[in-house]
């Protein structure tokens, strides 16, 4: 019988993940920190209301051994969700999870939604009042996303990792440790969390159109875009969607820029963006998709039987924790799925651990860093019991290799196996500090003109203005 990494039905009160399902936040802070009002130079995002904090334990930090000599007496941890802190709290070596230390150093959690950039807001105060705030009330560590990440590595915000005596190991994967790398090519950070995102393919429709629902032939048929169109007009004639989304495929594009989207200060939209453009609005207008957004319930609707989608795009924590509809007892398709490389290899998402300038528990830091990229145990723990794919090679292969190991969701594929044959194909290249909300915002503006609201250079010229309004340093065409 297969090991399964998934039961038949996830509960959606634990579902976490690193995109959220649409919603990558909790809105509430879950421990005490400090409060600073200075706003971080160059961040364009605009403020949001403050998170009220709930005050901290003292009987924990009583509780408590104390720390090593050279610690301080307070880890302070910033992140946007609940997911790390989960993981950190059930897996972290050191950790007493009633006394909420970490080697004696009572650990604090602040966390913030990323909505409307309140994440990005309150982190970039706190880290500009690291220099002169007290021990207790100093950023030591924080998270960061694939989208807005360089802010903060090329920044003074953050440290090399060889200032706290961590170095790049094999195991890792190298778009990650591009991704955290700053202009100069030091190494500001590690990611625990590898998201090589695949073509997610309903098996049966896939039956009906390609004549196979076997990964290795349906990768054959849609190993290329020009394939990948062709299907969809064969799909098409059969009844079918080939995606539930006119964004589905925005990062499969986006992903594999060749030029960034600001070069000295000039904005230009990349090639591939158009050439996404050039994809939906031909997808709309032929009725291969759909107009709703990546999270809307149309799409969603999609994921139940009685959808005719045959694609989806998306990492492991998408169809682990994203597509409940497929999973639905009573409307569900779970096991009529299956994964594979698709047109090109992208990822989408992922989380970094970055040692704060000025933190007084750098050891701690990279104690965090090496149990969640180095520590097999932990890695491990972390595919079996959470679903993830690590960044950890040497983890990824003992699963990979293993006969009885695979996905029920999938229908019994080993979905490590199919993410480690193309994560080493993924890159980290022409990013830059504003992608999230340019990504963000062509596919907003642009929809204006697919749905007929406006024409295409009214869309762009408004997508210019929230660009102006964003980031006015930012010239536009």
């Amino acid at each position: 019988m297969k090991k399964r990494i998934m039961s038949a039905l996830l509960a959606s009160a634990v579902i976490l993940s690193v995109a959220g399902c649409g919603n990558n936040s909790t809105a509430s802070t879950t421990t005490a920190a400090a409060t600073t009002t200075a706003a971080a130079a160059g961040n364009d995002t605009t403020a949001a209301a403050e998170t009220t904090a709930a005050p901290a334990n003292d009987a924990d930090e009583t509780a408590a051994p104390a720390p090593a000599a050279d610690e301080g007496t307070t880890f302070n941890i910033y992140a946007w969700n609940e997911e790390f802190k989960g993981f950190f709290e059930k897996y972290m070596p050191g950790y007493d999870a009633d006394a909420k230390t970490l080697n004696g150093v009572k650990v604090v959690w602040t966390i913030n939604p990323s909505d409307d950039g309140v994440y990005q807001d309150k982190l970039d105060q706190a880290l500009q009042a690291n220099a002169t705030a007290s021990a207790d009330d100093k950023v030591d560590m924080f998270l960061a996303e694939a989208d807005y990440i360089l802010k903060y590595t090329d920044s003074d915000y953050t440290m090399d990792i060889s200032q706290i005596g961590l170095s790049q190991v094999d195991t890792e994967y190298q778009y990650t440790v591009s991704a955290a790398s700053d202009s100069n090519g030091k190494i500001k950070g590690v990611s625990f969390q590898c998201c090589p995102s695949a073509l997610i393919y309903r098996r049966s429709i896939a039956k009906d159109v390609l004549g196979t629902d076997d990964p290795a032939e349906v990768q054959a048929q849609l190993d290329s875009w020009d394939k990948f169109d062709a299907t969809a007009a064969k799909a098409k004639e059969l009844g079918y969607y080939m995606t539930a989304s006119f964004c589905e495929t925005y990062r499969v594009f986006s992903n594999n820029a060749t030029s960034p989207w600001v070069t000295g200060g000039q904005l230009a939209i990349p090639d591939v963006v158009n050439q996404w453009i050039d994809q939906a609005d031909t997808y709309l207008k032929n009725g291969y998709t759909l107009t709703a957004g990546i999270w809307d319930d149309e799409k969603n609707a999609q994921m139940f039987a009685d959808g005719k989608t045959m694609c989806f795009f998306g990492p492991a924590w998408y169809f682990n924790f994203c597509m409940g509809n497929a999973k639905d007892p009573d409307k569900g398709c779970y096991g009529d799925w299956a994964i594979t490389k698709g047109p090109q290899a992208h990822f989408w998402g992922g989380t970094w651990i970055l040692a704060a300038t000025g933190t007084d528990n750098g050891s701690l830091v990279a104690d965090v860093m090496r149990a969640f990229t180095e520590n097999e145990e932990v890695c491990e723990n972390l595919v079996k019991n959470e679903g993830q794919f690590t960044n950890n090679k040497t983890v990824n292969a003992k699963f990979a290799e293993d006969p009885d190991y695979g996905n029920a969701f999938l229908g019994g594929q080993n979905d490590v196996a199919v993410f480690s044959s193309m994560t080493d194909d993924i890159k980290f290249q022409n990013n830059t500090i504003y992608d999230q909300l340019l990504n963000e915002g062509i596919q907003t503006y642009i929809k204006d003109y697919f749905v007929g609201a406006c024409d295409k250079d009214t869309a762009l010229a408004n997508f210019y203005g929230y660009v102006n309004e964003k980031y006015p340093a930012v010239q536009t065409p």
